[in-house]
């Protein structure tokens, strides 16, 4: 299996670049967990003799999954909406696990959370991957693309590098309890927006 063949040289040559390289991966349309790149790094960075630093590697990792948001980005603003589309129903865009639905998913979740969602969305699997494609589509800012994607990003990694320690690296729990970190972090989410949005439209008091 080709997910075998990469997480075995991936092992055997775990570094800050490798840890960047796959999670640009991540990041962008091609699919690969997040999962199988931090947990195992933050685990290794934690043994005397690794050589790797745990912030330096979640710093990687951020470097890495904005640089997949971009690819992203950049794809969707260019290409435009309909050749997106059509890729995604391609045979070439299903082999990527790719399909006109999911992107429609990504799509209205950005049309429902506005910028937020750049944030909010790096916590929800598959519309983790897509959500900067519909930002693309929109002719997003990139300052704050920028930013929320960054936020977003560095959360999931320092969540992800406190599993691989406490998991010791076992792929089987960290990927359970990052499904249930995922959904109570979507939950603060939806929160947060709640809250901006409330914050927005409640009636200013007038001063006396």
């Amino acid at each position: 299996m080709i997910y075998d063949l990469i997480i075995d040289w991936y092992n055997a040559h775990l570094n800050y670049g490798t840890v960047a390289l796959l999670m640009t991966v991540e990041s962008s349309f091609i699919p690969f967990p997040s999962e199988l790149v931090v947990p195992p790094a933050a685990y290794k960075a934690l043994q005397p003799d690794s050589g790797l630093n745990i912030a330096l590697l979640v710093v990687a990792a951020t470097i890495g999954a904005l640089l997949g948001a971009f690819i992203n980005y950049y794809l969707a603003k260019f290409l435009g909406r309909p050749i997106i589309y059509k890729f995604a129903d391609s045979r070439v865009g299903h082999f990527f696990l790719l399909d006109g639905e999911k992107v429609a998913k990504a799509e209205q979740f950005f049309r429902d959370h506005g910028a937020i969602s750049t944030l909010v969305g790096r916590f929800i699997p598959v519309i983790r991957q897509l959500i900067s494609i519909p930002a693309g589509i929109a002719g997003m800012k990139l300052l704050p693309f920028t930013v929320f994607t960054a936020i977003g990003a560095i959360t999931w990694n320092i969540i992800l590098a406190v599993l691989g320690y406490v998991a010791h690296g076992q792929q089987d729990i960290i990927q359970q309890y990052s499904h249930e970190l995922s959904l109570g972090l979507v939950v603060l989410g939806v929160l947060f927006v709640g809250y901006m949005v409330w914050s927005a439209l409640k009636p200013k008091k007038k001063k006396d």
